[in-house]
This record gives C-alpha cells, structure tokens and sequence, in this order.
C-alpha cells in the first residue's frame, strides 16, 4: 500500500489499522519486545532544541547531574535486567559524549562485562551518545556495544524549525558512521512539533533508505519552560495513524512506541498493537515517569501477545 499525505488523514481508520497489523503478524508474529533506558548524564546541553528540557537555553524544573559513576550504572542495569526487560539503552545528554566522560562510560562497561557478560561483554546495550566520531564508536564497539540510537527526528525540511544549533545532515552523518561499522542503529522521531504529514512520510522513506530496523516513534509530551510548551498534545486517533504510516512504509522494522505513550495513548495501550507496533520502551524516560514493566506485561498478555524477557536474573 503506497500512501500520500492525503491518503494517510483519510483512509478509514479502521481500514488502516487492519493493514498495519496484519503487516506487522507477518513479520514479528505475537512477539513484542521491550527496552528501558538509563539517563548516565542529565542536563546542561548546549544544543536549543526547542522541546526538550534538558537544554541549557531554557528554564526546566529536569535534574541536572553529571555522569553516574561506574556501580551506579551497572546496579542500574542490572535492575532493568531483573525485571525482565531484554535491552538496556545508555542516555547521555548533549551534542556528544566527552573523552573524560567516554573513558569513564568504558570502565563501567568493563565493570557490567567482568561482572555478568564474560565473553559476551556489552552486547545488550545500547549506546546513545550523540555525534561520535569512527574513533570513539571504535572503542565502543571494543568494549562491546554493537546498538546504537541516534534520532533523525524528523525530516530535513522541518529540523531548523526545531533545532538551529546542530544541523540534520550532521544528524544522518553520525548513523551513516555508525552502520559503516557494522553496528545496529536505533533511529526514529519526534511527533506533535508542529510537522506536516509529508515530514512524518519524508522521515520514514529516509530511514527505510538507510535500512534501519529499530525506529522508536516518540510523542511529544509539552514540557514547561521550553519553547513548545503550549503545543496541544496529539489525538489517539492521529497517534495512531502515524503508527500504522510507520508499519506500511517499514513493513520489516521494529516499531517502538516510547516516550509521550502515557500521555497521548493513556488507558488505549492495546492499540498500539493492532496500529502495528511490536515494541515499547518500559520504565521512565529521559526526564518524564513511564510506565512500570509489570503493567506493560500484564498489557502485552491481556492482549493476546507474547513479551520477549530475559530470562536469567543477575
């Protein structure tokens, strides 16, 4: 199904969903997977990114803490790890990760391998670290790290409405580096800034040309003290049609609902799934509550579908 701006707004939605889900059987089945993230360095970003909260441009109420020591990351993950959740993202804020703070982001990740990986070392995380460059991905990928997130977004037409300090074609630079190395990149956007749908389906052909398989889809949740914060929060019934979009553009690639689902899609989880959706980010988010890893396992089984876990406690 090829679709166009007008097509995604007003095909019935029921019809669509129908599509989407069964697109999304197809390839995963009644599997859905589940990810968590652990915010290692929180605040005093230098870029103005106009949603978000951790930026230093404007006045938020987020918590602000340099990079956590090395056993409080590895007890962090762990803890993930016990609750059942399979994979564990490293957030830090910032256009990128420092030296100092990459070289203390490797003690810790030699710590978590001594401790519980052995040879495996670092494979179930996933490092969010902003514009590395090939050395420093390089030494990543030594300790261990062969996941990476970096979001797009949204499209290049859109971005300087959201950001003016980095530039978008610097955001695909650093994917482009990452899947040169052989890793497995984690892209998505932001929706609810204000985008057209051409941006939403400009956005997916980019990533399905870049051939990304995991695309978290986040909504924008208004923070106060940032430039967005009036904007009105999106419907369900758009929410889930940018969904069902996501699902028949990359019919193949993991779709994770993740930050905003509390917000826009409340007590409606379920329809996540039938929107084609086969993963959710469980737990908090960077700076905003979530929601707890039994409640979304209890949402996943009530609706018929199958949570992947890791199986051994730590």
């Amino acid at each position: 199904m090829k679709l166009s701006a007008y097509d995604i707004e007003h095909i019935p939605l029921g019809e669509l969903l129908a599509e989407a889900e069964r697109l999304r059987r197809a390839t995963f089945e009644d599997n859905v997977d589940l990810c968590a993230i652990v915010n290692i360095k929180s605040g005093r970003c230098a870029m103005d990114c106009r949603f978000c909260a951790q930026s230093a441009y404007y006045s938020t109420d987020v918590g602000v803490y340099s990079l956590r020591g090395a056993a409080d990351l590895v007890s962090s993950t762990l803890e993930i790890w016990n609750d059942g959740v399979r994979r564990v993202g490293w957030v830090a804020s910032g256009c990128r990760l420092s030296t100092s703070d990459l070289d203390q982001v490797l003690i810790a990740a030699e710590e978590l391998s001594l401790q519980k990986f052995r040879h495996q070392k670092c494979s179930l995380c996933c490092a969010s670290f902003g514009q590395l460059d090939s050395e420093s991905l390089i030494r990543l990928q030594a300790a261990g790290f062969k996941h990476y997130h970096h979001n797009l977004e949204t499209s290049e037409r859109f971005y300087p409405s959201i950001c003016t300090t980095q530039r978008w074609r610097d955001r695909l630079a650093t994917i482009q580096r990452v899947l040169e190395l052989g890793w497995e990149i984690c892209s998505g956007g932001l929706f609810g800034l204000g985008e057209t749908w051409e941006d939403r389906i400009q956005l997916a052909k980019t990533l399905n040309e870049l051939k990304v398989k995991s695309v978290p889809l986040n909504f924008y949740n208004a923070i106060n003290g940032t430039p967005f914060a009036g904007l009105k929060p999106l419907s369900v019934e758009e929410g889930l049609r940018i969904i069902a979009l996501f699902r028949i553009m990359l019919p193949d690639a993991s779709l994770k609902i993740c930050g905003g689902r509390p917000k826009i899609f409340a007590e409606q989880g379920e329809k996540l799934f039938h929107a084609g959706a086969d993963a959710l980010m469980t737990g908090n988010y960077l700076t905003t509550n979530g929601i707890n890893p039994e409640q979304d396992k209890k949402m996943i089984t009530n609706a018929g579908l199958l949570y992947n876990e890791t199986t051994k406690k730590y």
